[in-house]
């Protein structure tokens, strides 16, 4: 049970604007065969996820507060990151489980008022996907050591 609940909270953690790596977690995790890889992923989407719902409430409530020093997003990540997502509408949101630029784009989904209920079928779908790839990946180099 502690490997799943830190398997979640790296997710969550990595998932908000602070950086943090949860592929190494689920990696490991994967490695040791302690778990069933279909549990790993649900913990790991999970997690994930309500982090990038933070980030999505933040950007939805808190944006009156951008600017000041403790607001987790720098004017041109924000500025940058709303641009991207007003071109290519809630489809942008299929680039949130990228480095650097994914993170910020959940906060601009909160800022556009992106509905909820959309956000979160494509944000999980995103990093579902990316973690399943992952997944596949360990598996298969461990198949072929």
């Amino acid at each position: 049970m502690m490997a799943l609940t830190g398997l979640f909270l790296a997710a969550l953690v990595a998932a908000t604007l602070i950086p943090a790596q949860s592929e190494a977690v689920l990696s490991g995790l994967i490695l040791a065969g302690g778990h069933p890889v279909s549990l790993l992923l649900v913990v790991a989407t999970a997690g994930n996820v309500l982090g990038a719902a933070i980030n999505w409430a933040l950007g939805r409530f808190l944006i009156r507060y951008a600017g000041r020093r403790w607001f987790p997003v720098s004017g041109v990540a924000l500025g940058r990151a709303t641009g991207w997502y007003r071109r290519w509408g809630h489809w942008s949101l299929l680039g949130a489980w990228l480095p650097i630029v994914g993170d910020p784009l959940t906060l601009a989904a909160g800022v556009l008022r992106e509905p909820l209920w959309r956000f979160l079928v494509i944000v999980t779908a995103a990093k579902g996907g990316r973690y399943a790839v992952l997944a596949w990946a360990v598996l298969r180099v461990q198949a072929s050591v």
